[in-house]
């Protein structure tokens, strides 16, 4: 018993720590002197606890420089030697643990000398000696021991030795947050010493089955690479330059704030927004919420990805090892594995993972941040590998939860914007969050930052050039509130390239296209190292931007993370003068020009040997919707003889292939896009849009795409062509030419979607600009009927659902009049300001649709599931609706008059303000036709709700319920 040990500390090693008690042990007396020399040092002459060395100041502790891994089995050895008994496993490990303790605390206190010297001098309070004394008749069983070996933070010991820990750093100084923590921290690093001191332990305790040498070295190699990876890996991460910048990412780090998403994937723009790190911190601790995923969410910009580093440290700072952070760029998953834990090992890549139990060791829980979810890649890269993804992440945290030798946590970031589409197929134990722009205290913070570093004048200029009366309202109230752009117009302020006057006019998207635009003018001109001047003076700054588009193309065909640099060489070889240039400078400078043109702008190596890619993904959405935009324009320049326009061979229909035929457009570079063409002023270029003609050439492309005309062509037709091409150019892609014909179709859909709403916005263009998505009318005004059903049901080959996925968030406005639409799926879709007035929707999926303002005027929406759809101010006028799921629908201030609501679902619809003149709330129970009555329940909400005196057929329960008589 563990008593043995606590008499002996009594007794013997008292006696022995007199002057000359060493002489007088005989055959003992070599371990004898080495025990009252290392108790002395220690200040422990009159202890009977090794944990009694608390009671110095703790500066003394940490300070002393003497380790006490190596006391407990000299001690043993002697009470071996003294008493001929051997000390039984819960003897042993109370004695090792508490060496093992105080060797972690010195190491954990050790590294912070701010803290060290705010409480090191402090004398110890009578409470904590007593409570540090109880310990001595502490009970250790022979199970207790066994546990602890297996994981000391779990054990009765750290229980015990964490009370009194704390008690002693609260009354140092500390508040019980900190010290709870540090003591945590503590007893989380203590395994490690553990393991060494009982490898050390000699003689006595051989009989109880010590650990091998081997065995030893493998977890001191475990924890080392541990160390390694944080020391060379995390703490680098603040100290990182910001993009060509002399300082670095801590010096204009501010705290990000951030609001709740609820479980329909909405934020109460209400509420107050709270600090992002608290808020992580807090799930953190919270014992109840161990099995949420921290999922992060924002737009581009807003700084999830500087979050992530900044985080990543701290915790590698303030809470490791209780936490070991791990951090994980997305973009580097080339491959999805069977299982998350699967992929996990793959991804670290590290001594410390390279064990299969890795994930299972109880003395190492990981705090793992995954990276950028919207730049997964290759099959991860669509939005069923999105859904698959989230999915094995979900399922992993519920294993964490439920398993004790696991314990990990998960914070993930990402857009939102690549969520659309899957929300109802998302993991439900998600802590979703999203990041919100800089409020005034914020931005003042980011901007004192900015002032000690380049000054109280520059700094000062620059508020002044936001509170100008000429500064547009977005820019200062949106686009100067987010961390990239903020940055970005300070530094372009600071070196005078920005003036208040450029903005002047601009919407969101076009400011933002300035900046951009001016951004990529500024590090061409103004950013450019004398090397690179000299090296590169036979390229102009048109053939540098030339070169940084084409990359973008690559880049977003590649998956949007990193190209291969032979896939840019390769296309640029399709340029002439680019590659002519590129030769001479080849041979003048005797280097690869190519590779020193890409590094001019915010370009890397890639992951990937011989990629590259932009330092932040926004830069090549912008230039890659550049690269788009010449084409486009290029397809009506007037005299252009490489388009043969309604001919099989056109070099248009090609090259629409070779630039759309990769995956679906995003939200983001066709936002950019369509500012481009539509506002050229902004990007400081001659106006080359003609809509009318693009529309028209683009629209007579998708006319002969619906009808198989390119896939049915013999080879090599051209869905094949840019199949093998990027075969070629990207050897893991997996595209069939299927899917690429697929793309292809959908993404022209989307650029005649857009510029359908541009042309309808304007007077002069709303006749020339009509774009059916079915086929335009026949003479008689008949439409395909089923022609956009059967698209619908070919999108499939590239997912499931694909249609909505990829054009789902490009209907608003649309012209689907009288479309066949039965059993489609178009839920989550933005079908805001549609026009599907009687349209065929019977048996549809528009679950958590965007139907605001949309005109469903005698639409046929039998049995459709509208569950959590918006359809505020709707249109629903002579509406068919019998047995539709209109649950938690939002219907505030629709048009429901004559609507027909037989056994509609309205639980938790809000109907305030709507329109029910004329409509049907009937029972119906005829033959082939029983709906059943409406139904409500007490979450609908009726308030200012209209013409229900003249409503056919009111439930008596709902009249009462109203006041109604």
């Amino acid at each position: 018993m563990a008593n043995r040990i606590v008499e002996f500390l009594k007794t013997d090693i008292k006696e022995l720590c007199s002057a000359d008690a060493a002489e007088a042990i005989g055959e003992a007396g070599k371990t004898a002197a080495e025990v009252a020399k290392m108790f002395k040092e220690q200040g422990l002459d009159n202890s009977n606890l090794l944990l009694e060395v608390l009671n110095s100041p703790l500066a003394q502790v940490v300070g002393t420089g003497l380790p006490f891994v190596g006391m407990a089995a000299k001690l043993l050895a002697f009470f071996l030697e003294k008493t001929q008994q051997q000390p039984t496993l819960a003897e042993c490990i109370f004695l090792v643990s508490q060496e093992a303790y105080l060797e972690s605390f010195k190491d954990v206190l050790g590294q912070d000398e701010s803290l060290l010297n705010r409480i090191g001098q402090t004398p110890v309070s009578d409470g904590v000696k007593q409570l540090i004394e109880k310990l001595a008749d502490l009970k250790l069983s022979h199970e207790a021991a066994q546990k602890t070996v297996i994981c000391f933070r779990d054990s009765m010991l750290a229980t015990e030795f964490n009370l009194v820990l704390s008690e002693r750093l609260e009354q140092a100084g500390l508040n019980a947050d900190e010290a709870q923590i540090l003591t945590k921290r503590v007893a989380a690093n203590t395994h490690r010493y553990l393991i060494e001191a009982w490898a050390v332990s000699g003689d006595a305790m051989k009989h109880l089955g010590q650990p091998s040498f081997s065995e030893w070295r493998e977890e001191q190699e475990k924890y080392q690479s541990i160390d390694n990876y944080l020391e060379d890996q995390i703490r680098s991460l603040p100290r990182k330059p910001v993009f060509e910048e002399k300082f670095f990412f801590k010096d204009i780090y501010v705290p990000l704030k951030a609001k709740a998403i609820d479980k329909n994937g909405e934020v109460n723009k209400r509420a107050t927004a709270f600090d992002l790190e608290t808020w992580a911190k807090q799930l953190l601790e919270d014992e109840s919420k161990q099995n949420r995923v921290m999922f992060v969410e924002a737009g581009p910009g807003r700084g999830k990805s500087v979050f992530c580093r900044m985080f990543t440290d701290w915790v590698r700072q303030n809470l490791h090892p209780i936490w070991t952070p791990v951090l994980i760029r997305l973009r580097e998953i080339l491959t999805l594995q069977k299982s998350f834990r699967e992929t996990l090992k793959e991804a670290v890549n590290t001594r410390f993972a390279s064990d299969d139990g890795w994930l299972t060791d109880r003395n190492t829980r990981y705090l793992f941040f995954l990276d950028g979810f919207d730049e997964l890649v290759m099959e991860g890269r669509s939005s069923g590998g999105l859904e698959k993804f989230l999915k094995q992440v979900g399922q992993f945290q519920q294993d964490c939860d439920q398993n004790s030798e696991m314990g990990h946590r998960v914070l993930i970031t990402g857009r939102t914007l690549a969520l659309q589409g899957i929300e109802r197929q998302m993991p439900d134990n998600l802590e979703r969050v999203e990041i919100q722009v800089m409020d005034d205290g914020l931005q003042q913070q980011w901007l004192s930052k900015w002032e000690a570093l380049f000054g109280a004048e520059k700094t000062s200029a620059f508020q002044q050039f936001l509170q100008d009366e000429c500064c547009p309202q977005n820019v200062k109230s949106e686009l100067s509130r987010e961390p990239l752009l903020l940055y970005l117009l300070a530094a372009m302020h600071r070196d005078k390239i920005l003036k208040v006057e450029d903005f002047q006019g601009t919407n969101s998207t076009q400011a933002k296209i300035l900046i951009y635009n001016k951004t990529v003018n500024w590090v061409l001109t103004k950013q450019r190292s004398e090397k690179l001047n000299r090296d590169l003076t036979e390229l102009e700054i048109e053939d540098l931007r030339r070169i940084l588009t084409e990359a973008a193309l690559c880049v977003v065909q590649s998956g949007g993370a990193y190209a291969p640099v032979a896939m840019i060489e390769e296309r640029l070889k399709a340029d002439n003068s680019v590659k002519e240039l590129l030769e001479k400078a080849r041979e003048r400078i005797n280097d690869d020009p190519l590779r020193n043109a890409l590094a001019v702008f915010y370009l890397q190596q890639g992951s990937k040997e011989g990629s590259v890619e932009f330092v932040h993904k926004s830069f090549g959405e912008f230039l890659c919707a550049e690269r788009l935009k010449e084409s486009l324009e290029e397809w009506t320049r007037p005299g252009n003889k490489r388009i043969k326009f309604n001919t099989q061979d056109s070099q248009m229909d090609w090259e629409i292939y070779d630039l759309l035929g990769y995956g679906p457009l995003t939200e983001e570079i066709v936002e950019y896009l369509m500012g481009l063409l539509t506002t050229p002023g902004v990007a400081g270029e001659e106006n080359q849009f003609r809509p009318v003609e693009l529309f028209q050439r683009l629209e007579n492309f998708y006319l002969r795409w619906c009808e198989g005309e390119f896939i049915d062509a013999p080879p090599e037709n051209l869905p094949q062509k840019k199949m093998r091409l990027l075969q070629d150019q990207l050897k893991t892609k997996k595209l069939g030419q299927r899917q690429i014909d697929v793309y292809a179709g959908l993404n022209v859909m989307i650029l005649l979607l857009e510029l359908h709403r541009y042309g309808q916005e304007r007077d002069e263009l709303k006749d020339q600009m009509v774009f059916y998505p079915c086929g335009k009318p026949n003479a008689e005004g008949q439409l395909n009927d089923g022609w956009l059903l059967h698209l619908i049901g070919y999108s499939c080959c590239v997912e499931d659902d694909g249609f909505v996925l990829i054009v789902g968030g490009f209907l608003r406005g649309a012209n689907l009049m009288g479309e066949y639409l039965s059993r489609a799926n178009l839920s989550y879709a933005d079908l805001s300001h549609a026009n599907l007035s009687r349209a065929d929707l019977s048996d549809a999926k528009l679950w958590g649709a965007n139907l605001r303002g949309a005109n469903l005027s005698r639409a046929y929406l039998c049995d459709a599931n509208l569950c959590r759809a918006n359809l505020s101010g709707a249109d629903l006028n002579d509406a068919a609706l019998m047995g539709a799921g209109l649950g938690d629908t939002n219907l505030s201030g629709a048009n429901l008059s004559h609507a027909d609501l037989r056994g509609a679902n309205l639980s938790g619809a809000n109907l305030s303000d709507a329109d029910l003149n004329d409509a049907d709330l009937s029972y119906a129970n005829l033959i082939d036709d029983t709906f059943g009555v409406v139904k409500w329940n007490e979450n609908t909400k009726w308030d200012n709700v209209r013409g229900l005196d003249t409503a056919f057929n009111v439930p008596e329960a709902l009249r009462r319920q109203l006041g109604m008589q």
